[in-house]
């Protein structure tokens, strides 16, 4: 089937929309077939247990059932006071809000319009054999927001999409997202070709009227005629930027035979010059994720996973920025999940996130950013505390202006629960104190301002589209979907250890 799991692994595992408690906030870690999930820590659980707690508590109070209530404000909030109950006060939030329906509407109402560019989202082909996560999608049916799917029957590629369009953009507060994709040596298994990004984003953007949808375009340095591709991409598709996986392929790592450093002055130098003379200055490149098992599995490709290769190449190429996905976070998974709160709590460091944050100062250079991605979606639900050590991290060296929101959606489900993560999300003083870390702020504060979408809209020179987003078609759909009563499903997508 490709992929890091194998046919055995996945007999111990369970589709996660499935089993796992649909909770606003994920209480466990979903893998995709790249990594084996780690199981439910003690805390989760604890997490989990008080969230039912509130939500038959409080939910009845209101008249609504359990799994009702948590698709509210009300719910979200409640969550977000459990979270704070097991791990200490680090999310900004009211008892008021989980109690009182009106208060959690009100502050939903007035966050409602804030710009979120999310540039790290992805669905899945029509024929595709990684069917981790086509299964869970069969049971998402018609999401009704494209008029020209009414009354029709649903092929596969209309189910994945469509569910793409109504969690991100129906039942969060995403305004623009960015479709992303992942190259393989087996055709078969990139989870969108190119053109497929292209045609999203075109029947998108031709519906609403606007452009609320960008694209990559992959590209794999090494394999045979890629910069034929490369050069096909930027006449026909048009893409808004580029993104690599240094590792080659991430999704079949046991085929991986291509992987490529973002500073070989051979290979990529050329490809930097192609694209700033067709006035692409944005690369994307896929770091991290890269945890003890894959390392012991895989460790031919170790050397091509971190971010010592970055520093050369942004200051040999000033024009471009590079964007590094998941803003290389190794310690992703099971089996190494727990490395990153016991490397922070013991050196103030996490590999190669720390790294990452000091190339500017070390390389003297302004074009390097982070993108959040599965950072901040697994340390949120593991230990938020190194959620905020690492967000402290990264504005700390990059600088809260070099800092993308990407949220790796739909593998998480909606990312509502991230938005309303980073909006409640502080680093506790005594942290701040200790490593020099910057406060967050408040939700519409300047840094979560920037994070959102500030940062990526400047780098994609998005300013001047903000205005009309708010009356096209997107917009209207939205407004219809949430007249009918909305219905966020909290489901997350992928895989959890069986029980």
């Amino acid at each position: 089937m490709g992929g890091f799991l194998t046919d055995d692994d996945l007999n111990q595992l369970q589709p996660a929309d499935e089993v796992m408690f649909p909770s606003p906030i994920p209480t466990q870690v979903v893998s995709s077939d790249e990594f084996w999930p780690m199981p439910q820590t003690e805390k989760q659980k604890a997490v989990e247990a008080r969230i039912k707690e509130m939500a038959d508590e409080i939910g009845a109070k209101q008249g609504l059932g359990r799994r009702r209530f948590l698709q509210t404000a009300s719910g979200m909030a409640a969550a977000f006071l459990a979270m704070n109950e097991v791990h200490g006060p680090l999310y900004a939030v009211s008892r008021a809000e989980a109690q009182q329906p009106d208060a959690a509407a009100a502050r939903a109402a007035a966050l409602k319009d804030q710009f979120i560019m999310d540039v790290h989202t992805h669905f899945l082909r029509p024929d595709t054999r990684i069917m981790t996560f086509v299964n869970a999608r069969r049971a998402v049916g018609q999401a009704g927001w494209n008029p020209d799917l009414v009354g029709k029957e649903q092929t596969i590629q209309d189910l994945m999409e469509a569910s793409w369009f109504k969690e991100v953009f129906l039942d969060s507060d995403t305004k623009v997202a960015l479709i992303s994709g992942a190259p393989s040596e087996e055709p078969i298994d990139w989870f969108l070709t190119n053109d497929m990004k292209f045609d999203a984003r075109k029947r998108v953007n031709d519906a609403s009227g606007t452009k609320r949808v960008l694209s990559h375009a992959i590209f794999t340095p090494g394999k045979p005629g890629w910069m034929d591709e490369v050069e096909r991409s930027i006449e026909q598709l048009k893409p808004d930027s580029f993104k690599g996986y240094t590792i080659g392929d991430n999704t079949n790592k046991h085929l991986a035979i291509h992987p490529w450093r973002m500073d070989d002055e051979k290979l990529l130098y050329p490809f930097y010059e192609r694209l700033l003379k067709a006035g692409i200055n944005i690369v994307c490149v896929h770091k991290g994720l890269f945890p003890q098992q894959v390392t012991q599995q895989f460790p031919h490709l170790l050397p091509f996973a971190g971010v010592d290769d970055v520093g050369k190449a942004a200051k040999d190429w000033p024009q471009i920025n590079f964007v590094i996905y998941h803003s290389a976070y190794r310690w992703t998974g099971g089996g190494g999940a727990g490395m990153g709160v016991e490397q922070f709590a013991r050196t103030g460091r996490v590999d190669w996130t720390t790294d990452l944050s000091e190339i500017p100062a070390k390389y003297g250079v302004t074009n390097v950013y982070g993108d959040l991605g599965q950072i901040f979606a697994q340390t949120t639900v593991i230990e938020p505390g190194l959620c905020a050590a690492l967000m402290g991290t990264l504005i700390r060296g990059l600088g809260a202006d070099h800092v993308v929101w990407g949220t790796d959606a739909i593998w998480t489900g909606s990312p509502q629960w991230q938005i309303e993560a980073l909006r409640r999300l502080e680093i506790p003083e005594d942290m701040q104190r200790r490593h020099g870390f910057a406060p967050l702020g408040p939700a519409d504060g300047p840094v979560k301002t920037a994070i959102f979408g500030g940062n990526s809209a400047k780098m994609y020179r998005y300013d001047q589209r903000r205005a009309g987003l708010d009356g096209d078609g997107v917009a209207r759909v939205k407004a219809q979907y949430a007249a009918a009563g909305g219905n966020r499903s909290n489901k997350a997508y992928g895989y959890v250890l069986a029980g």
